[in-house]
C-alpha cells in the first residue's frame, strides 16, 4: 500500500533563499557524501544490474526519458514534477501518483537540488541517493510512526513537467 506523505515531508527547508530578480545567486549545494554511502549505493546497483551514473556528489542517475529545450531548471526554480520515491527493498515511501506537484527545487533534498538541474523539461530520471543528500541520520517521523528511517538510501522516479 503507498503512502502519501505531505509536503512537509519531501521538503528540507533550507536557510537560503532566492532574490525574485531573474539573476538566480545558487549553485547546487557542494555536499559529497561520504565513501561509505557510495559504496552501499553502488553495492546496491550492481546486485541488480544497473548501470547508472554516478554525480561527484555520489547521487547515482539514470536518465529514462532525455527532455527538450535548450533550458534546465537552477536551484532558483520551482519545479513541476511526478515523482515516486522508494526503499531499495522496493517499499513505496511517497508517491504524486498521476498528479502534479511543484515545489520551490531550494527546499528539496540535496540529491534533488544536484540532479533536477541536469534535467530537461519532459525528461525522466531515476535517482539513487545517499542517505547524507537525503534526510541523513535522522528518522522522519509523521504522526508519530517512521515513514523514512534514518540512513537510507533513497530511490526516487523522477519526471519534470516544467519549471
Amino acid at each position: 500500500m503507498k503512502k502519501i506523505l505531505g509536503l512537509s515531508v519531501l521538503i528540507l527547508a533550507l536557510l537560503s533563499s532566492c532574490k525574485k530578480d531573474d539573476e538566480c545567486k545558487l549553485s547546487p549545494p557542494a555536499i559529497v557524501a561520504p565513501a561509505n554511502e557510495i559504496q552501499a549505493v553502488k553495492d546496491y546497483l550492481t546486485s541488480k544490474s544497473i548501470t547508472a551514473i554516478q554525480d561527484p556528489s555520489g547521487v547515482f542517475y539514470v536518465n529514462t526519458q532525455e527532455g527538450t529545450g535548450a533550458a534546465s531548471p537552477t536551484v532558483c526554480n520551482t519545479v513541476v514534477v511526478k515523482y515516486k520515491g522508494t526503499f531499495t527493498n522496493g517499499n513505496v515511501f511517497d508517491d504524486s501518483g498521476s498528479s502534479s506537484i511543484s515545489f520551490p527545487l531550494e527546499q528539496l533534498i540535496v540529491g534533488w537540488q544536484i540532479i533536477i538541474p541536469k534535467m530537461k523539461k519532459g525528461g525522466k530520471a531515476t535517482l539513487y541517493i545517499p542517505p547524507t543528500l537525503g534526510y541523513g541520520s535522522r528518522d522522519i517521523v509523521q504522526n508519530g510512526v517512521v515513514i523514512i528511517p534514518a540512513n537510507s538510501i533513497l530511490i526516487f522516479d523522477i519526471e519534470l513537467l516544467n519549471f
